[in-house]
């Protein structure tokens, strides 16, 4: 009986410090120290939330740039659908689909000869990556300069400017955020109409 009552006063210690006091710390902590990004780093354009830096979002109009295939499907980027696809090189459903994103394209950019960087082929792990490779953001850059109506090179300096390196000088891959890219892009060139 005595083992009984210090094993069901361990659970609840530790219920109350595991469950409550270490989360709440933490919380309290991240709402303190990193504010803007424990909240999701939204980005605010006139006060109104367009979406956010960590999480891509599906832009399909020819003046703006495109980002990373969702392997969340026809739902876009939703977040409750996140992950790979887990569909291996040989699997016929990927074959299919990374041959009809490339055929669109190249429908979408025929200036682009060269070859296509894969990030504009294939989904990240997670399914949401808001981010691009310089290589895919500039296989995009003559079709935007095009649908906007400006010289290609001011398309160019707003994704160099817009790249940003490994982080730390070690980590990762340099890469281009495509919301921020995007709404850079509807600053300085909107869009005649």
């Amino acid at each position: 009986m005595n083992q009984l009552k210090i094993t069901i006063r361990a659970t609840i210690v530790l219920t109350i410090l595991t469950g409550l006091a270490y989360p709440l710390l933490v919380t309290g902590l991240a709402q303190a120290l990193f504010h803007r990004q424990a909240n999701g780093s939204m980005v605010d354009v006139n006060g109104k939330t367009v979406g956010s830096e960590l999480i891509g979002q599906r832009f399909t109009k020819p003046e703006y740039f495109h980002g990373r295939p969702s392997a969340a499907g026809n739902d876009g980027y939703d977040a409750l659908a996140s992950g790979g696809s887990n569909l291996g090189p040989t699997n016929q459903k990927l074959v299919d689909r990374v041959q009809t994103d490339l055929k669109k394209f190249r429908a979408e950019n025929p200036g682009f000869t060269g070859p296509i960087p894969a990030d504009l082929l294939t989904s990240s792990a997670s399914g949401l990556d808001p981010d691009l490779s310089p290589a895919s953001a500039e296989a995009q850059v003559a079709r935007v300069a095009a649908a906007r109506g400006v010289p290609a090179g001011s398309i160019q300096a707003l994704v160099a400017q817009r790249t940003q390196g490994r982080q730390w000088g070690l980590f990762g891959e340099p890469r281009v955020n495509v919301l921020l890219l995007n709404l850079d892009l509807d600053r300085s060139f909107p869009v005649r109409k």
